[in-house]
């Protein structure tokens, strides 16, 4: 079973960046594309981004185009988000996840295995 932890969230004036990470351990691979997601307290989780296995291809919401880099390191385990241009807007949990199989990269139904999230908060 994988296990997912995030960190590098916390507290940004608008305009700055932040760099989160996602370190992985148990039965994640080169095969499974690893996706961002974003959550507020009371609604669904919305799609931020994702890179495939080998981090050939990444995929990003737009209001993050631009502004947002997915990277990944499978040597280690770890996924990145970085985070430029922050807007208040931004302001979330946000969380990463392992997709099996083919199914619609940008859904949440997609991602079995999430980690806990962590905060990310933009002040005006």
């Amino acid at each position: 079973q994988v296990r997912l932890i995030e960190s590098g969230g916390g507290l940004v004036q608008a305009g700055g960046s932040l760099a989160l990470s996602c370190a992985a351990s148990g039965g994640t691979s080169d095969r499974y594309t690893m996706g961002w997601f974003r959550q507020a307290p009371g609604k669904e989780r919305a799609f931020v981004g994702a890179i495939s296995g080998r981090g050939h291809t990444t995929y990003y919401t737009d209001s993050v185009k631009g502004r947002f880099t997915i990277s990944r390191d499978n040597a280690n385990n770890t996924t990145f988000l970085q985070m430029n241009s922050l807007k208040p807007e931004d302001t979330d949990i946000y969380s990463c996840a392992v997709r099996y199989g083919k199914r619609p990269i940008t859904s949440n139904d997609s991602y079995p295995s999430w980690g806990p999230g962590t905060q990310v908060t933009v002040a005006a």
